[in-house]
């Protein structure tokens, strides 16, 4: 019969029809034993995983025991502990990191820096830098008698005896003339870190001798020794030069008493 199936070919859909399903994709090309190896391997790296979060999350195995505190030199690590506020008993790997430091740069302003990191399995680790003091400020607020000033000229810390071996930072600004205009244009915390800057630069036979560094303005500063001998620095631009001229100046005239570098091509010296 003319567009009619034939016997065989009726035959051979029903025996189609009565076999196994066929998987679509990768699956079906897999065939069983493959097949069966994929469910096992992926059942495995199901139960691996979740052990895993188990022993990070639920075990006691990887929680928070202990809290050590390296780089003090002024803060005790007690200190640093209390004020780093660690969660002493819960998974290491939850413990945030950023928090904890953030919390130690606000509540201890002596710290500069601090690196924390976990030490697998139950410790947190931090690792301080102290600011150094290079100036210290007289203060008559409460809570310490100096104010220690460091090298980004940050004022960080009350204290109530001055460090040895840091000069001290005399703001002599005057409400009139041109230390008023200077103060106005600069602001008292510009002329707090060209005092530092001058700090930096000096010669270091020179910054262990200086007593005081006296500011008067932006383009007038000046040392005193603890001899009592004085130097004019002028700004702390040039810094390197005005070293330079400095060193000389007090080789070639060892008995003066006043050194003069605010122009490092024409320094001078007087007294003796």
């Amino acid at each position: 019969m003319a567009g009619g199936a034939t016997t065989a070919e009726r035959g051979e859909r029903q025996q189609d029809s009565s076999g196994p399903p066929r998987l679509p994709g990768l699956l079906g090309r897999l065939g069983p034993r493959r097949l069966r190896t994929v469910v096992v391997l992926a059942l495995a790296l199901l139960v691996v995983g979740g052990g895993a979060l188990w022993v990070l999350y639920g075990s006691r195995w990887t929680r928070v025991e202990r809290v050590s505190v390296s780089g003090t030199d002024v803060l005790a690590p007690a200190q640093v502990r209390e004020a780093a506020d660690v969660p002493v008993g819960e998974p290491l790997v939850s413990v945030d990191m950023d928090a904890i430091e953030s919390r130690l740069l606000r509540k201890l302003p002596r710290i500069d820096s601090v690196e924390v990191t976990r030490s697998w399995p139950h410790e947190i680790g931090l690792k301080v830098i102290e600011r150094t003091p290079v100036l210290i400020v007289e203060s008559a607020g409460k809570g310490g008698k100096y104010v220690e000033v460091d090298a980004k000229g940050v004022r960080f810390a009350r204290v109530s005896v001055a460090p040895n071996g840091v000069p001290a930072l005399q703001l002599t600004l005057s409400g009139t003339g041109s230390q008023a205009a200077s103060l106005r244009r600069f602001g008292s915390d510009r002329l707090v870190r060209e005092a530092v800057r001058v700090a930096g630069d000096l010669p270091s036979t020179v910054a262990r001798a200086v007593k005081t560094v006296k500011v008067r303005s932006y383009d007038s500063v000046s040392l005193e020794l603890g001899d009592g001998r004085t130097v004019e620095w002028g700004s702390g631009e040039r810094g390197g030069a005005k070293a330079r001229a400095l060193t000389a100046l007090m080789k070639a005239a060892p008995g003066a008493r006043h050194f003069d570098v605010s122009v490092p091509t024409a320094p001078a010296s007087s007294g003796s």
